[in-house]
């Protein structure tokens, strides 16, 4: 993790061209093509840009709009959310508080208590595996993989 926002000759030289122009000019990639939005391998996604995780594959799920989705992030406190007005819509835009990247929208029409569904552009998060978490640095979120298995 950076913990900052590196400056944009680091993010042009760091990030592919599609990578860039999600997170830094507020694009949207191409639903059903992009790499996450049928990712059903266990680990978190993190900001490409800054490392901060974001969110949790126990909480992504098929919402069959071709990007990945998920109930809630993994702390709300590393997301922020602003108003959209842009193409004629009002949408609430979500973006990672310490790179300051845009991620994708939030809605109103998701599963789970909360009813949300966070709609995130694969371009804009960095996937690592569970089996990888503790050699990326992430060992801490593990927990969020184990099961209780007090049975045997």
């Amino acid at each position: 993790m950076v913990n900052r926002k590196p400056s944009d000759e680091e993010l042009k030289k760091k990030l592919t061209p599609l990578q860039y122009d999600v997170t830094q000019k507020d694009a949207t990639e191409s639903p059903f093509h992009n790499e996450f939005w049928n990712n059903k391998e266990e680990g978190i996604y993190v900001d490409i840009v800054s490392g901060e995780p974001l969110f949790s594959s126990q909480d992504q799920y098929d919402a069959g709009c071709g990007w990945p989705s998920f109930t809630k992030p993994i702390m709300r406190e590393e997301i922020q959310e602003r108003e959209d007005r842009k193409f004629g819509m009002i949408r609430t835009e979500v973006r990672s508080k310490t790179a300051d990247s845009h991620l994708g929208h939030v809605f109103n029409d998701g599963p789970g208590p909360e009813g949300l569904r966070y709609c995130i552009n694969s371009a804009a998060m960095r996937f690592i595996p569970k089996e990888q978490l503790e050699k990326e640095g992430y060992g801490e979120y593990q927990k969020l993989f184990d099961t209780e298995r007090e049975d045997g």
